[in-house]
């Protein structure tokens, strides 16, 4: 594949989005590839630090998969990899390993920064490779109806990185809504208020006047690929503070909402949010400088979404909490305001409640009346391990993108209201339009850097 192969117009880009949701309903297809019962996958991680690093260590664990070759821009981080899979061929281009590898490998890990997802995605799943994306699938909501589409009509195997979704926690949690434990839902509130993640992660900006040149060890170019070009700076981009900035991340609720959503979509079967609105810290809403560069600390969204058999009316809010916003104190008294998870989602229902902790087991509230409710008995999973298994021929993933990626566009539907705080954004899913604020839609692409273009969508 040619470098200079990667060509879009935003208007382009959104009519493309659009058409796939006038396309038949997606149906996950199975690996076209028949493995025997000793053969081996043979897999590529591009992004080997950081949460590639862990990514790495998981796929490699796995009997049945061979490590055969590595991508970085980080050349330090890239060694390491290397060090501890001598046999993998390495590259600091991504698009050079697609290409050399070509049928010497199966599937690939894409575990960078938000803004570098889809084109890697979807040049992979061009390629026929199998795909498992980091969380959240890309970064803008166009972008994510090209790939699930993209991905289903190749018929490849995929996996979004909500590793949370293999555990028992989580899967108890789907199951118990499912089967009606709290009768029908009528309120969800999703939440993540982690101690020291404003502090660390989450930077005010703006961005240094003036950068410096980057260090010999890092491919700064490769690194910003399709987004905007700017200077490097050090500690506050790579390796771990991208995520606060529009071109580069998602903001705390794009992260870490794909975690919490996860067992609240599956479990209700939700479809397209009607309409999205959010309040935001206001020393961000009033400095124009940080709302064209910067996520603000805290954020507080509500979707609605149509009601269905689940839900107890014909529509169901759903809020977010991050930073500074915390559910209502009376929804935390359910279980504990004291020691309520700063991780969590908690659903209302006609019935009782359903605290689901993340990375922990979900509790029936009240516990006095839900004490002898039994819980399903499940086996353990690995998430990627159920990934690799589905490419050689086992059971589909725990979250493939054609359930994965509406998801996805829901929660960067409220990214999208983040940045016109206050407005009540009505949503039309089959032309991905805001009819009651058309000016918004700006927000559900972007105009890639030159040489960095995707072609043919």
């Amino acid at each position: 594949m040619k470098k200079d192969a990667l060509t879009l117009s935003r208007r382009d880009f959104l009519l493309a989005a659009a058409a796939t949701a006038l396309a038949p309903p997606l149906v996950v297809q199975a690996s076209k590839k028949k493995f025997g019962p000793n053969d081996k996958l043979n897999h590529a991680c591009i992004g080997v630090g950081g949460m590639g690093w862990g990514d790495l260590q998981q796929f490699g664990k796995h009997p049945r998969v061979n490590i055969v070759a590595l991508c970085d821009v980080d050349a330090v981080r890239l060694k390491k990899a290397s060090d501890a899979f001598p046999q993998a061929r390495t590259y600091t281009d991504w698009r050079e390993l697609l290409e050399k590898e070509g049928d010497k490998i199966d599937s690939v890990n894409v575990t960078v920064p938000d803004h570098n997802h889809f084109a890697i995605a979807i040049q992979a799943i061009r390629n026929g490779k199998h795909v498992y994306c980091q969380k959240p699938m890309c970064h803008d909501v166009a972008e994510v109806r090209v790939l699930t589409e993209a991905a289903v009509k190749a018929g490849v195997v995929t996996q979004l990185g909500t590793q949370i979704a293999a555990s028992k926690g989580d899967r108890t949690a789907v199951q118990w809504i499912k089967e009606g434990a709290i009768g029908k839902v009528k309120h969800a509130y999703l939440c993540s208020n982690r101690p020291g993640a404003v502090e660390t992660y989450r930077l005010v900006g703006p961005r240094p006047a003036q950068g410096q040149e980057a260090p010999s060890t890092l491919n700064w170019d490769l690194w910003v690929g399709t987004a905007p070009m700017r200077p490097f700076s050090p500690d506050i981009y790579h390796p771990t503070k991208w995520r606060a900035w529009q071109d580069f991340g998602t903001g705390w609720s794009g992260d870490i909402g794909c975690h919490i959503f996860d067992a609240v979509w599956k479990g209700l079967g939700l479809k397209p949010p009607k309409s999205v609105i959010a309040d935001v810290q206001k020393s961000w809403e009033e400095s124009a400088e940080r709302r064209g560069d910067t996520w603000p600390q805290g954020n507080h969204i509500t979707w609605s979404f149509p009601g269905n058999k689940m839900t107890a009316s014909r529509t169901l809010p759903v809020e977010w909490f991050d930073g500074e916003f915390y559910p209502p104190e009376e929804i935390r008294a359910l279980f504990s305001v004291a020691d309520y998870p700063a991780e969590s989602a908690m659903l209302i229902g006609t019935k009782g409640a359903l605290l689901i902790p993340h990375g922990g087991m979900p509790v029936l509230l009240p516990g006095d009346k839900f004490r002898d409710y039994k819980a399903p008995e499940l086996d353990e999973r690995n998430h990627y391990h159920h990934f690799a298994d589905a490419c050689l021929g086992g059971p589909k993933t725990e979250s493939h993108f054609a359930q994965s990626g509406p998801m996805t566009e829901a929660i960067l539907l409220g990214t999208v209201a983040i940045r016109v705080p206050g407005k009540l954004l009505e949503w039309d899913a089959a032309n991905l339009k805001f009819p009651n604020h058309p000016d918004a839609e700006r927000y559900l692409s972007r105009i890639y850097r030159d040489g960095w273009r995707v072609a043919g969508l």
